[in-house]
């Protein structure tokens, strides 16, 4: 059977029932044979519902590079973030010091307002992504620096993230960001809103100056994805029968789309083949994914001063994610509960309880695992790096936040 999985910008929502067949690479160095297909095998008694678009290729019998064969074994430690990002803290100490100044002085109020949660710090995941992408595809190319073009996207990716959280603050009205105090709550909405606005219009700025009519094009998308998540989050509160499809669509368009497009990004500028660029896209969707579950995982099993908010805020606004879509199918109650949108005392309190209890949160886990999967799989075409160690270490550090 031949089906063909779409890159960008849908989202593939079936890999649970189908093994998906790793590229035929010559080596660590091939996926030149990347061609417009992709090809699955289907397991036993699994109905077959992929809807595809655009498509990447690979292809094989089936019998000798499912995942399974590069899916993640348990790390005998911890995985530690600053570890995985010393091979690019370079890199990542270059980019904090142009954060501030590529932001410009034209307005103190907005530079202030942006300056406070740059200030706050973070782990930079998203431009350490773009840096060992970069550096993992221009070492295949050949290329002994990075490029100008690869260090602009790397600030324009945190860029445009940071402008995400300001406007994500406002619309959940957050009071605290990395342990400080949010835009909104030291300058008001107004001020957030725009201060959001400004390093939109910014990192746009700065995109179209890369002069790369296809990195325009990704990264543009993004921020349309991002504005679609929050509408279909709206939209969708309280309905408890909301398919799984529309639930990984949403996390696509919130947190997976600007991974994706920005590991695309740095691939194609290092020059490496379509098929890799192609591969450094699901790497990053399928991450995105993972990462996007996991946290929904967390709301539901961290206490409330490990988030940072009360445990299962999501759900208190209706926002149904997969640990509750995945309960819903086993406990006619969570329905009820949920639809009287927890008018009554301790309602709350016992929809979290069944979600535990009807097995949400673990079938939420095997799909974050089934997404990392996928994601260590689409690494197999870079060649073995410390950089690609990284990439892999990436996905396992996502997976140890639920372990």
């Amino acid at each position: 059977m031949m089906l063909s999985l779409s890159c960008y910008p849908s989202v593939d929502l079936r890999h649970r029932r189908f093994d998906l067949v790793s590229c035929l690479c010559s080596g660590n160095w091939g996926c030149n044979g990347l061609q417009k297909n992709v090809r699955f095998r289907r397991r036993e008694g699994a109905r077959c519902r992929v809807s595809m678009m655009q498509s990447f290729d690979v292809q094989s019998s089936g019998a000798d590079l499912g995942i399974g064969k590069n899916s993640i074994a348990a790390p005998s430690s911890p995985v530690l973030v600053s570890s995985l990002i010393e091979v690019v803290s370079e890199d990542l100490k270059r980019l904090n010091k142009n954060l501030k100044s590529i932001i410009g002085e034209e307005n103190p109020i907005l530079v202030s307002a942006t300056e406070q949660i740059f200030g706050a710090g973070g782990k930079r995941l998203r431009p350490a992504l773009v840096f060992l992408v970069s550096r993992a595809t221009a070492q295949l190319a050949g290329l002994v620096e990075l490029t100008a073009q690869h260090r602009r996207l790397a600030e324009i990716i945190e860029m445009i993230h940071t402008a995400s959280l300001i406007h994500d603050d406002v619309l959940d009205d957050s009071g605290i960001r990395r342990g400080k105090q949010t835009i909104h709550q030291l300058y008001g909405t107004r001020v957030a809103v725009l201060a959001g606005d400004f390093m939109f219009a910014q990192s746009s700025w700065y995109l179209a100056n890369l002069e790369n009519l296809q990195v325009i094009k990704l990264i543009s998308q993004v921020i349309k994805d991002f504005a679609s998540g929050e509408i279909k989050q709206a939209s969708s509160l309280f309905n408890c029968d909301l398919p799984l499809e529309e639930y990984l669509l949403k996390s696509y368009y919130k947190t997976a789309s600007l991974i994706a497009a920005s590991t695309k990004s740095a691939a194609i500028f290092s020059g490496v083949n379509a098929g890799i660029c192609d591969q450094m896209f699901e790497y990053g969707r399928n991450l995105g994914l993972s990462f996007q579950v996991v946290d929904d995982i967390l709301d539901f099993t961290q206490s409330a001063e490990q988030l940072g908010k009360p445990a299962g805020s999501d759900l208190a606004k209706g926002n149904l994610t997969a640990p509750v879509i995945f309960a819903l199918e086993k406990e006619p109650k969570l329905r009820e509960i949920i639809d009287s949108e927890f008018s009554e005392d301790g309602s709350l309190v016992e929809a979290i309880e069944l979600v535990h209890k009807c097995g949400g949160i673990e079938r939420a886990r095997e799909l974050a695992k089934e997404k990392a999967d996928l994601a260590i799989q689409n690494l197999q075409c870079l060649p073995i790096s410390d950089f690609r160690s990284s990439l892999e270490g990436m996905v396992k550090y996502n997976l140890e936040r639920i372990e």
